[in-house]
């Protein structure tokens, strides 16, 4: 690696370990039929109670190299509210977070019966976390005293909100989440690290097609994180096949920074990258049981060779209601 592009790979590295700053990072997991992970207001909205549970790898060969699982379950509670829990265990380097998320949600039907999909949803999740900084090995090989390493493993606990709304109609959805809505402090690197972490999503998208030959689903997601003023775009398109047997369904997603970080190439020359993403995502329903795998590659001319990120989630569909919405719309149904 030419040590010119040094300071764009760090920048990237602090990008990655921004996301974990937050109670549960933003990644592509929601595409593994897992909307809730990113908005409190899909608690509920399904017609069945839904357990997820995905496992994250980023840079195999990489010794301590990010790592993420988490497990989810929300459902219906009572005829119009929702409610939901997610576990969380992150880990990167010699930085490490463990958290939990608890939802509510409360839904609005407008349909004229309970087949036809029309629902307004508002929900909001309450986060608890504790950030961990292990030092205590910063010296072995490093005699060298640093007054501001501790050499012991510093803990800070901390809580925040998501607050967000959904619109469900028929084939169409769209969602919008406030996360991290409080300002939260916390001191475990300095005594001046950023307080506002809140991060702005929406998704919307559209199913169409035929639901015994193939469904087609373009989405999109924006979002914005207030702190670093930073924004980025999700272009999705995901495909539905039902089989004999169950549903198969994939497709593809690219995640592009709207804004970019400067560096100098090989030939002493100003160059611009943008955090850039691919991942194709593979998926098989059978009956009540899910099963998922995505791996995201990242692009640009500055990056690990083991750059990859893979991912997969397994789930179980549960106390299901036998009169499902008349719609395509695989994350409702």
């Amino acid at each position: 690696m030419n040590f010119k592009n040094l300071y764009l790979i760090v920048f990237l590295l602090v990008a990655e370990l921004g996301f974990s700053q937050e109670v549960l990072p933003v990644y592509s997991d929601y595409l593994s039929d897992n909307y809730y992970l990113l908005h409190p207001s899909m608690a509920g909205a399904a017609s069945c109670a839904k357990v997820r549970l995905t496992a994250r790898q980023q840079w195999f060969g990489q010794e301590d190299a990010p790592a993420l699982q988490t497990l989810s379950f929300n459902g219906r509670v009572g005829e119009r509210s929702g409610a939901g829990i997610i576990v969380m265990n992150d880990k990167n380097g010699y930085h490490s977070q463990k958290g939990a998320k608890l939802t509510y949600a409360h839904h609005l039907l407008f349909s004229r019966d309970e087949i036809d999909l029309n629902q307004l949803s508002f929900g909001m999740s309450v986060g608890f976390a504790q950030s961990s900084l292990d030092e205590s090995t910063f010296y072995v090989g490093n005699p060298t005293f640093d007054p501001s390493i501790a050499g012991i493993e510093q803990r800070a606990n901390y809580f925040n909100v998501d607050i967000g709304a959904s619109y469900n109609y028929l084939d169409f959805y769209i969602h919008g989440t406030v996360k991290n809505a409080l300002s939260s402090e916390r001191k475990l690197y300095t005594d001046r690290e950023p307080v506002d972490l809140k991060r702005v999503v929406f998704n919307t998208g559209y199913t169409f097609g035929d639901s015994e030959t193939i469904m087609w689903e373009p989405s999109i997601m924006f979002q914005y994180v207030s702190q670093t003023k930073e924004s980025l775009m999700d272009f999705n398109v995901k495909v539905y096949k039902e089989l004999d047997m169950g549903k198969l369904w994939g497709g593809i997603s690219y995640r592009r920074s709207l804004d970019g970080s400067q560096y100098i190439n090989g030939n002493n020359a100003i160059a611009t990258q943008k955090l850039q993403y691919i991942t194709p995502i593979l998926g098989f329903n059978y009956k009540s049981y899910m099963i998922a795998y995505t791996y995201s590659s990242l692009l640009g001319n500055v990056k690990f060779d083991t750059g990859g990120f893979h991912q997969i989630t397994l789930g179980i569909n549960l106390f299901c209601n036998p009169d499902k919405y008349h719609c395509n719309c695989p994350a409702v149904n």
